[in-house]
């Protein structure tokens, strides 16, 4: 495995301040946010499509510090009723430049739509009751998602170029089971961009998390979530308090190791059970702690994955007769 970074993760920072702390910090790989949800700082996506001296000055310049691209990630929600073209054709955009620099991963929310055609905002139906939820999930997948997806998914191959999909709130694919019904209708060009805070604070066990979606994890992010029992032990999980209000929110996004129990041992399990599920690819830090300053989560963050990265191959090997 490698340890890599979400270019946002150091949203402060010049395009060549940023390169030159992930090398710094002995980070591998980086994931450039092309729009969508970020202000995308460090890519201009329209410049690089229309321009091959810039893509090679990008390249460039990202290989002069010994690193590679793994991924570019166009955030945003592309099935929003009223906002949803202008995202999409950041997704698009972001496809077709993969495809162009020989970047295999696109990662990417799944979208979500309103509840109805009427709808001028997006609907996260949770439960099962009252019984309109199901016909508002009927219409969001069935007439919305799945035609979007499939022609998504033409795209992409056109570029050959995948897509990994983050399971996150306020999204359509939320958790394992949204995940795979997305794959088992678009086919294997989707997967999961596995970041485990978000199922950590739905109450998954990431680890099994991993196992469950042995064979389809395409990208993995490396973030932590702090429960905070003064808050959740009066009012649970949910929460929409904003980042700002931390103090008063039931969780929050912290530097690796400062949140889910256990510490190193449950990343190193969590690393343990990722190649059991056949991945062995990058681990891209998303630095999200508004405690910490971000090059300081970061070095803390890349330091407790070294201490337990599976670098080479399994020793063991099947006694012969």
């Amino acid at each position: 495995m490698r340890i890599g970074l979400v270019t946002d993760s150091l949203s402060s920072a010049s395009f060549d301040e940023m390169l030159d702390t992930a090398a710094r910090l002995g980070i591998e790989d980086v994931e450039f946010a092309t729009g969508g949800w970020s202000e995308a700082r460090h890519i201009n996506v329209d410049l690089l499509l229309s321009d091959a001296k810039e893509r090679d000055r990008f390249s460039g310049a990202v290989r002069h510090r010994g690193l590679t691209i793994s991924a570019l990630n166009a955030n945003g929600n592309q099935l929003h009723p009223v906002i949803g073209g202008r995202v999409d054709d950041i997704v698009r955009k972001t496809v077709e430049l993969a495809g162009l620099m020989g970047i295999d991963t696109v990662v990417l929310m799944s979208g979500l739509p309103g509840g109805g055609a009427q709808d001028l905002v997006p609907n996260w139906v949770t439960t099962s009751w009252p019984p309109e939820t199901q016909t508002i999930l009927k219409y969001q997948w069935d007439e919305v998602a799945l035609p979007y997806w499939h022609d998504l998914a033409d795209h992409g191959r056109r570029s050959d170029v995948r897509f990994a999909v983050e399971m996150h709130g306020a999204q359509l694919v939320y958790n394992v089971t949204t995940l795979l019904r997305l794959r088992e209708a678009i086919g294997g060009i989707v997967g999961a961009n596995l970041d485990p805070s978000h199922l950590m604070w739905m109450g998954a066990d990431p680890r099994m998390v991993a196992r469950a979606l042995s064979g389809a994890i395409h990208n993995v992010h490396a973030k932590d979530v702090r429960f905070q029992p003064h808050v959740v032990d009066v009012n649970g999980i949910l929460g929409a308090q904003p980042p700002e209000q931390a103090a008063d929110r039931p969780w929050n996004y912290v530097t690796l190791g400062l949140g889910y129990p256990g510490g190193a041992q449950f990343w190193g399990q969590f690393l343990t059970d990722l190649r059991t599920s056949g991945y062995d690819g990058t681990l891209s830090i998303e630095h999200e702690d508004v405690e910490m300053d971000a090059t300081e989560g970061v070095a803390q963050t890349a330091s407790l994955l070294k201490s337990v990265l599976l670098v080479k191959p399994p020793s063991w090997k099947p006694a012969t007769i």
